[in-house]
This record gives C-alpha cells, structure tokens and sequence, in this order.
C-alpha cells in the first residue's frame, strides 16, 4: 500500500510555461498547504535531453508531485525513481493533455483509449517507488466519451495501482480544437465527475476546470475529494490567500501581499545570483494586486522594465511604491 496522506483538497493544477519553480516558490508563500504540481515534464526530456535542471525545486515548495508525460512503462518507472530520490512527493501521469505535439508522441489524452496501456504505466511507476502515483484525465476523448467508457478507464487503470484521479470535467477533442479551446468550448460535466466518485468511492476524486474562486471550490469538496484550480491562480494569485484557513481548517493568518513580495524579492535576489533571469521569476507576480487599486500601473511598469539588462530586483520595490501611492 502506498503512503496516501497528501492532502488534495486543494490544487494547483500543472500548466506548461506557468508552474514553474518561480511560480511554485511564489504560490508557496502565499498558501502553506496547496498541492502543487511542476509543468509536465516528458520522459524523453529526461532521459534522453538531459533536461534534469527542470527537476529542481525548493525544499520550500512540498507538498510538490511531477507531472510526467509518456507511454513506456519502463521509461515512467525510471523518471520516477529519479523523482523520488530527488524528494518529490507523487508522480502524476498526464493523461489529459490534448495538444497536437502530445498526440504525436502518442501520450496525453490520447491514452484513454487505451486504459490497459495507462494501467501498465501505473503499475511499472507504482512497484519501483514507495510514494503514490496518480493520473490526471480528461471525462472523455472524441467519440470514447460515455460514462461507461470513463468508468471502465478508471477501474482498469486503478487496477494497475493508481489510487488518486484527476478529472478535467470535460471531454477532449484531438482534432479540431487547439489546447486553449479544449479548455473552454467542450463543455463541463462536473456531474460526471460526481457519480464516479460516488462508484469509486474508495479512490480519490480531484475535480478541474471551470473553478475560479474559493467559494466555489468549497461547494464543490461536498461532492469530490479535492479541487484542482487552474490559470484563475495564475490571474489572481492573492485569491489563494485564504486558503489554508477556509479550505485546511488553519488558524494562522493568511499572508498579506507586502509580506508576499517581501519573501519572494528576498527569493528573487538570491536566484539572480544563481543566474536566474528577473523576467522569468517576476512575471509570476504581476496579478498579486489583481482588482486592487494601482494593479493595471503594477502591471504595467513591471512588464515594461523587468526585460531590460540593466534592470535588478529595485523593479519589484518601485513598482510596489506605486501601489502604495495609488
């Protein structure tokens, strides 16, 4: 039996150019308690470009799970086993991502239509490392999209070890729409997402898509496990403020936004030692002040000079003094 005490009431939903270590390290500051995730990474990245720097976290970032991409179960299991010892917390299998790059590696959604290859996935990740592993998808692909095809997804892939599913509520189409329409036009189906919890009942059930605030999300916990949010917390980071108290139960206070920026520029100073690029870490935070006043000259004034060479982490401060002036 694998440890199954991550908490995923709420998550941060892995997305490609956001989840960053940046952007996880920036979220963590906000949130004690979110699950976050890294951007998918591919096997392929791994094991053969070497691409290992995109491995590296925080020890601040836990709880933290790798989204991997792939479809050898030997290669998973590997990339696994790297991620653990590196201390990551659970491996994530992308089963959900639609784009055309994905299909024509033949990972991502594609693979739900091919459950038993996901469950031999599973379990080659699942016997060669001792934290949990668990598979984020979509309700349907194309024309496989009735709830007896989904239901028998889950329990052939749960089957192979997979104790934790990640529902994006809508079906995926790999031809025709691009990954943003996927997003938005297929439409959501959260009552899907409800009866299969209320089937699998000993699973672990994390519903995505469509979820844009804390209230919601705690309507939401009264019929699944947990709650995935996705680009609002790119939007609106601060919104996450709130939850450890509303959605964990703490009792500490939630953050305020000097306090975030004063961790994050000491972050930041510390990176660009390293080499880190300001642009790369400081776009990040341009929606902290997200309906505040001052948040369009916020915005504004870091996306003007956080590219120029001879700018340094005074950018942040300047920037934070205009929002005090407003």
């Amino acid at each position: 039996m694998k440890p199954g005490n991550l908490d995923h009431r709420l998550c941060i939903a892995p997305m490609m150019d956001h989840t960053d270590r940046h952007f996880r390290y920036f979220l963590r500051l906000i949130s004690r308690h979110v699950m976050l995730y890294t951007e998918m990474i591919t096997t392929g990245a791994i094991v053969y470009g070497k691409q290992y720097h995109r491995l590296e976290f925080s020890e601040q970032e836990h709880p933290l799970g790798l989204q991997l991409g792939g479809n050898d179960p030997e290669q998973l299991s590997r990339c696994a086993k790297l991620a653990e010892d590196m201390g990551y917390d659970e491996i994530n299998l992308n089963i959900g991502c639609p784009s055309s790059r994905v299909k024509t590696g033949q990972f991502g959604a594609c693979l739900m239509a091919v459950p038993e290859l996901v469950a031999d996935c599973v379990a080659a990740i699942s016997t060669r490392i001792n934290i949990p592993v668990s598979v984020k998808t979509r309700t349907g692909i194309d024309d496989h999209d009735s709830y007896e095809h989904l239901h028998d997804f889950i329990k052939t892939v749960s089957a192979g070890g997979c104790r934790t599913f990640i529902l994006h509520a809508r079906k995926a189409w790999l031809e025709g729409l691009s990954p943003k329409q996927n997003r938005d036009i297929p439409p959501l189906d959260y009552n899907r997402v409800y009866r299969l919890k209320a089937d699998f009942p000993g699973l672990g059930i994390i519903i995505n898509g469509g979820i844009n605030s804390l209230g919601q999300s705690q309507q939401l916990l009264k019929h699944v496990d947990g709650v995935m949010i996705g680009r609002a917390a790119c939007k609106d980071p601060y919104m996450l403020a709130g939850a450890d108290r509303l959605i964990f139960g703490s009792l500490l206070p939630a953050p305020t936004r000097t306090q975030i920026l004063e961790g994050f520029i000491d972050y930041t100073t510390q990176q660009l030692r390293l080499g880190a690029s300001l642009h790369q870490m400081t776009r990040h935070i341009l929606g902290l002040f997200q309906g505040q006043p001052g948040a369009r000259t916020w915005r504004r004034y870091l996306s003007e000079n956080i590219f120029n060479k001879d700018s340094g982490i005074e950018v942040i401060a300047d920037a934070l003094d205009m929002i005090r002036a407003a």
